[in-house]
C-alpha cells in the first residue's frame, strides 16, 4: 500500500475529511515518527508495534566486486517491531 492509497482509504472511512486534510494528518503523523526517531526516542503504538533506533557497530565487510576488505562504519538504523495483535492478525 502506498501513502496515496492510505490517504484514500482513510478519507473514505472518516466522514467530513477531504483527501487533502487526510493527507496533512498522515504526513503529520509520519513527520512526528521521523522527528522522534531522529532524536533517539522510541515510538510505541499499542496493538500495532514500536519503532526505535538500533546502533550497528563498526565491522569489516568486503567489496563484492573485488573481494577486498572494506571498513563499514558504525551507524544508527531505524527498527520496527510488530506488536502482538499485528502478529496475530498477519498469522491468521
Amino acid at each position: 500500500m502506498t501513502k496515496a492509497e492510505l490517504v484514500e482509504k482513510v478519507s473514505e472511512k472518516v466522514d467530513g475529511l477531504t483527501k487533502k486534510q487526510t493527507e496533512i494528518i498522515i504526513n503529520t503523523i509520519f513527520d512526528g515518527i521521523k522527528d522522534a526517531l531522529a532524536v533517539g526516542d522510541k515510538i510505541e503504538i499499542r496493538g500495532f508495534g514500536s519503532f526505535k533506533i538500533r546502533e550497528r557497530r563498526q565491522r569489516e565487510g568486503r567489496n563484492p566486486k573485488t573481494g577486498s576488505p572494506v571498513s563499514v562504519p558504525a551507524k544508527k538504523v531505524p527498527f520496527f517491531k510488530a506488536g502482538k495483535e499485528l502478529k496475530e492478525l498477519v498469522d491468521s
